[in-house]
């Protein structure tokens, strides 16, 4: 029996119903292969090699597949139709020691049983150019992440990271805030009227002011409202112009990833991951019961709008079916990819449209069926004909001013009778329906007259659409990544959302200015968008990986050298382990001194902590320095690290000793744990090992002979649990004024 290996066991599962125990089907879980986790795994002396390993945990998947591989009669490899799903196929082709030569890669915009049938029959070997692209990008992206996050974690603290496209999106965040914060609102005035032909003949409508002798005109202030309304008071409204016209509305195109996951913003509050992982259900299959595992939509990681002529005609007849002729355009609506789109996949769209959204709506949860339902009926309606409107435009003279009315009535819906756009925030509404047949000449009355102030207004924070459509519009990024970006920025916390708006936190300002400040370029949107370039150049075969590498990391490995020691300052002070002189760097906790002989010496010391006391080491002998810690200053042995101990501090910088030790008579000292919690212990340890929750007196218990304590209340009581030895604290002396 033949094996298709794919990456998803729900898309194995489809695939598998489809093909009814024909062929066996199982799936690698993703990568089995990859980078390592925790070195950089890229050889930057040997022409960028990447050093793959197998992935941790994928050990029985990868006993499984090849066991299933030397058993099967072919292999078929059936992962995604992308850059990655080439690399995945070329991993396990790899790892399972199939034919280098062989036609073992199939691949589907679909997973239909018509979409598998004709791919297991037109097999083809690995494209090595989708793989160099995507290796490029994993060798890319390995550098910038594996060189600057260290930097962000010795500059500014622990747990954060940077990334290549990341980074500049966090950017985008940033600096969209700061026009936000900087926006000083101007001051204007709109002038609405309430207009009527003199005779009353016909219903009142609106318009409002635009010029001022013919050209376009802003109110700045109330005396200038004023001065405006004084002036019209005093004149006559006529109409101008009338012009009358049918406009016409072209229907969307069908979505992309991100249009996808901008419509899903707008329309439903979904944000881009959440989207991302619906659609990706509904392209690999879903349990609907009395159906089986089905899916339901085309592959969902495109920038193509290009439809298969079968989808169209399939379009075509639904429409005319359900619509009419008359919603049919002459010829099938075909849309122009943005440039640099993969055209070789097609636009998302439903598998078969005689599952219209209706006929599932009880068999999907209430999330999946709303994507379904928008990716459905986007898809109808961009292969539905033009909505046409009768369109009337009117200019009304007063003086030296000029109005303008407009309107529109629905003369034929369209593609409207599916979709209708979500208007653009701060988009004046048109009005609806005609204006009054009026004719050039015509007298006015005014009705009424509204002046308004206004404040111009800052830009609008981003949220998960405008900031996908902001990444698709500079070209940073692809439409497999956005939703991944914009997650990492949730997680990582260098954003928070107010609402459905991006804010970003304080230490995305404080990543943002460091690495644009050492690293223009890397954070430059269109030094990204051109490496997305030369990312497809290498795709399209016409580009060696190695170079694009070779041209980009050694300028970035000089940037990263300088932004490392920028500020560092080599002093007089001699290493006391090697002899060298050492530096003053400055790190996220303040400035330290680190051996200028690293790496062969990495010993460093803070700088202010080198106050030696007159306490001597109770393990080695050596006089205690003064160190600060979590929890304030402390003695430490300055032969750290070949001797740890450490001391409270006191006063005069002196050890602090409170209490007796029971056992031998030596002092006791206040010590903490690791949780923070006080206890006291002897200072001849290790020596003496007495050790106490509550201060020890250094008397023993008269009953039973253990160790007397004193407690935080004052009482006195033997340490002895099973002993009830009590000597309550004395109590205080009244005052004069105390009483009774």
């Amino acid at each position: 029996m033949d094996l298709i290996i794919v990456e998803s066991p729900s898309k194995a599962k489809t695939i598998s119903r489809y093909l009814k125990g024909k062929y066996q089907v199982d799936a690698s879980g993703g990568h089995i292969r990859d980078l390592p986790a925790k070195n950089l795994g890229v050889a930057i002396d040997h022409n960028y090699e990447p050093r793959y390993v197998n992935s941790p945990g994928k050990e029985a998947v990868i006993k499984r597949l090849a066991e299933e591989s030397a058993r099967a009669d072919r292999v078929y490899l059936a992962t995604d139709p992308d850059r990655e799903g080439e690399a995945i196929s070329w991993h396990l082709q790899n790892v399972l020691g199939l034919d280098k030569a062989g036609k073992n890669r199939i691949e589907f915009n679909e997973i239909s049983p018509k979409a598998v049938e004709a791919a297991l029959g037109n097999p083809r070997t690995i494209d090595y150019n989708l793989v160099d692209a995507q290796q490029a990008r994993r060798v890319l992206d390995r550098l910038v992440g594996y060189k600057l996050s260290p930097l962000l974690n010795d500059k500014i603290g622990n747990g954060l990271s940077a990334g290549r496209v990341q980074s500049v999106a966090l950017r985008l965040v940033v600096e969209r805030e700061r026009e936000i914060t900087a926006f000083k609102p101007e001051e204007y005035w709109t002038i609405g009227f309430e207009l009527q032909d003199e005779a009353g003949k016909y219903s009142p409508f609106k318009a409002s002011l635009e010029k001022f002798r013919h050209k376009k005109f802003k109110v700045g202030s109330k005396a200038q409202a004023d001065e405006v309304l004084a002036a019209l008071a005093a004149g006559r409204y006529a109409v101008a112009t009338v012009k009358k016209s049918v406009a016409r509305s072209h229907a969307p195109a069908p979505f992309t990833t991100s249009t996808l996951q901008q419509d899903a913003s707008n329309k439903l509050g979904m944000t881009a991951p959440e989207t991302m992982l619906m659609a990706q259900h509904l392209y690999e299959g879903i349990d609907v019961e009395g159906m089986g595992h089905v899916a339901f939509v085309t592959y969902i990681r495109t920038d193509s709008t290009r439809v298969s002529s079968d989808a169209q005609a399939a379009a075509r007849q639904y429409i005319e079916a359900n619509y009419g002729k008359e919603y049919l355009p002459e010829k099938p609506n075909v849309y122009a990819s943005k440039k640099g789109a993969q055209d070789a996949h097609e636009a998302i769209r439903p598998i078969d449209l005689s599952r219209t959204p209706d006929s599932v709506k009880k068999l999907l949860d209430r999330k999946h069926y709303n994507v379904y339902k928008l990716i459905y009926e986007r898809f109808i309606a961009s292969q539905m004909a033009e909505a046409l409107y009768d369109a009337m435009q009117i200019e009304i003279e007063n003086g030296d001013y000029t109005l303008k009315a407009s309107g529109r009535a629905l003369r034929f819906a369209g593609f409207t009778a599916v979709w209708q756009e979500n208007k653009p925030a701060g988009e004046e509404e048109e009005t609806k329906g005609l204006l009054p047949p009026l004719s050039e000449g015509d007298g006015l009355q005014c009705l009424s007259v509204k002046p308004e102030q206004k404040f111009t207004k800052p830009p609008v924070r981003y949220t998960d659409a405008s900031l996908v459509k902001a990444m698709e519009e500079k070209g940073i990024g692809r439409p497999s990544t956005y939703a991944t970006i914009i997650s990492v920025l949730n997680k990582r916390k260098y954003v928070e959302k107010e609402g459905k708006y991006m804010k970003p936190t304080e230490v995305a300002y404080r990543i943002t200015d460091l690495l644009v400040k050492y690293f223009p370029d890397v954070m430059d949107v269109g030094f990204t968008a051109d490496m997305e370039s030369k990312l497809d150049e290498i795709e399209e075969g016409g580009k060696d990986w190695h170079t694009v590498i070779a041209a980009f990391y050694p300028p970035f490995a000089e940037k990263l050298r300088f932004a490392k020691t920028d500020g560092d300052e080599l002093t007089e002070t001699l290493c006391p382990k090697c002899g060298h002189p050492m530096v003053r760097k400055q790190g996220k906790y303040g400035t330290y001194l680190a051996c200028s002989n690293y790496p062969e010496c990495s010993n460093i010391i803070s700088e202010g902590t080198a106050e030696v006391t007159e306490t001597p080491c109770p393990k080695c002998g050596a006089m205690m320095v003064v160190k600060s810690g979590r929890y304030g200053k402390f003695l430490a042995c300055p032969n750290y690290p070949e001797c740890k101990s450490t001391l409270p501090y006191g006063e005069n910088g002196k050890a602090a000793y409170e209490g007796k030790c029971p056992v031998c008579g030596k002092p006791t000292r206040k010590l903490r744990t690791k949780t923070g919690k006080f206890y006291y212990g002897c200072s001849g340890y290790p020596a003496c090992d007495f050790r106490s929750w509550d201060e020890p007196t250094g008397e023993k218990c008269p009953e039973c002979g253990g160790a007397l304590v004193k407690t935080a209340r004052g009482n006195i009581r033997c340490a002895n649990k099973e002993c009830r030895y009590r000597v309550p604290a004395p109590k205080a002396e009244k005052t004069d004024g105390e009483h009774d």
